[in-house]
């Protein structure tokens, strides 16, 4: 996926963009009512299961061990309340995810065996696609760390297309996002801009303004994104660069 020039209006990702953020997930996780600790678990490991199976395989486990072992990690943050310590001010949100599994892997390693499949809840579907995604997409140069990284920049840039595919839904133009997103992926185009204007019915330069404004929204919630997973406002361009350099790993 290709990265967008990033714009940011005046006012987009102030503090508000912090009201809801990875790091809310986690304090709702941890509040250990009814309802909370599973939506909330649920909702980290569809964003960021593979980033974190992609770490374990690249430690040396095998496809079902990392299966298992990722599964068992989110599983461990609720029920043996390692989350009740978590403080949301002392750093990025992937660094508190990566060494809580970093010290989750180490302390399963010294039991010398993992927890029998099927004993715990299934937040999310591994089997054959993470196996299946990891050798796709996984360079054998990378350290797990960096790997991490990677995946993880590349978890997000996902999300950000999701919302920005929504918001097109949102107003009618499903079709014209489809058309466009090519703009972003990086995707080759097989047509020129004269002949995609032609087929979405419009003129050039209303397809070259509707694609300017596409990237600059992109960027925009890409920031807001990026400041979901970090504490303070003042942290989201250091995010952003680490981001782009795990990117071209």
């Amino acid at each position: 996926m290709s990265f967008p020039e990033l714009h940011q209006e005046p006012g987009c990702g102030n503090q508000s963009t912090f009201n809801t953020t990875h790091w809310s997930v986690i304090l709702a996780a941890r509040a250990n009512d009814a309802s909370g600790p599973n939506a909330a678990l649920e909702s980290l490991c569809r964003t960021y299961w593979y980033p974190l199976y992609a770490f374990v395989r690249r430690r040396g486990y095998e496809p079902h061990e990392a299966q298992d072992l990722t599964q068992e990690f989110f599983a461990r943050l609720l029920e043996k309340k390692s989350l009740h310590t978590v403080d949301p001010g002392k750093g990025k949100f992937r660094s508190f995810l990566l060494g809580a599994l970093e010290h989750f892997l180490a302390n399963e390693w010294r039991r010398a065996h993992a927890q029998k499949r099927g004993g715990k809840a299934i937040f999310v579907s591994f089997e054959e696609e993470a196996e299946n995604q990891y050798q796709r997409t996984a360079p054998v140069s990378l350290s797990p760390e960096q790997l991490f990284e990677q995946q993880w920049a590349t978890a997000l840039l996902e999300q950000v297309l999701a919302r920005l595919r929504e918001e097109f839904i949102a107003a009618g133009k499903a079709r014209m996002f489809e058309e466009i997103k090519i703009f972003l992926t990086g995707e080759k185009r097989a047509i020129s801009c004269a002949e995609l204007a032609a087929t979405l019915q419009t003129t050039e330069p209303a397809l070259k303004m509707a694609v300017s404004r596409m990237r600059r929204r992109y960027g925009d919630l890409l920031r807001v994104e990026i400041a979901g997973t970090v504490s303070s406002q003042e942290e989201v361009e250091e995010e952003l660069r680490g981001l782009l350099a795990a990117l071209s790993y």
